[in-house]
């Protein structure tokens, strides 16, 4: 199985045999249908049917930059670097849910909850709040409220409440009773 997503890999690193052109915000990148649609049911279902994709061959991932792109294909493919994964695994994220990938979204579920720190506590907060991910969410409120990191980012929590989503909000507030409640 390594020998054959080497393979794959090596294909894509060399544009052979592509027959599908993806159009990131800011380039194109020739694969191979079969990879994607063995991969996700979201691009199978593309060539499966009769969509613009299938017919003009092509596919418009608009709000992925090529070097973003560049790398989710090469988790695709089987030639991700873990430096790589966890530079882009917030693009990672979006696109591991937009293209039903639950391996990929499990892996950046975990990851993200390994290094959460008062500089990105709130957006990875918003972000396990937009994607469902309970586990982060859980890690994220119990660092700002268990372990009173509120307090270090007073500046930033203040701006946060200003656009967060109420429910989030309302999910902090009862975490600070629950915490209060407790001494």
């Amino acid at each position: 199985m390594q020998l054959l997503c080497h393979h794959f890999a090596e294909c894509l690193s060399e544009s052979i045999h592509t027959d599908i052109i993806i159009n990131a915000s800011d380039g194109s990148i020739g694969v191979h249908r079969a990879v994607l649609a063995a991969r996700s049911p979201v691009f199978r279902s593309m060539f499966s049917h009769d969509l613009k994709e299938k017919e003009l061959s092509a596919i418009n991932i608009s709000d992925m930059s090529i070097e973003d792109c560049q790398c989710f294909l090469n988790y695709i493919y089987g030639n991700i670097q873990n430096e790589e994964f966890l530079t882009h695994r917030l693009a990672f994220l979006r696109a591991a849910d937009k293209y039903n990938l639950s391996d990929l979204k499990e892996a950046c579920h975990e990851s993200l909850m390994e290094d959460i720190d008062t500089k990105n506590v709130l957006e990875r907060l918003q972000t396990a709040s937009l994607y469902q991910l309970s586990k982060l969410k859980a890690c994220c409120m119990r660092y700002l409220v268990r372990f009173g990191k509120i307090f270090d980012i007073r500046d930033d929590f203040t701006a946060f409440l200003q656009y967060a989503d109420r429910e989030i909000i309302g999910e902090i507030f009862h975490e600070v009773l629950a915490a209060w409640k407790g001494f």
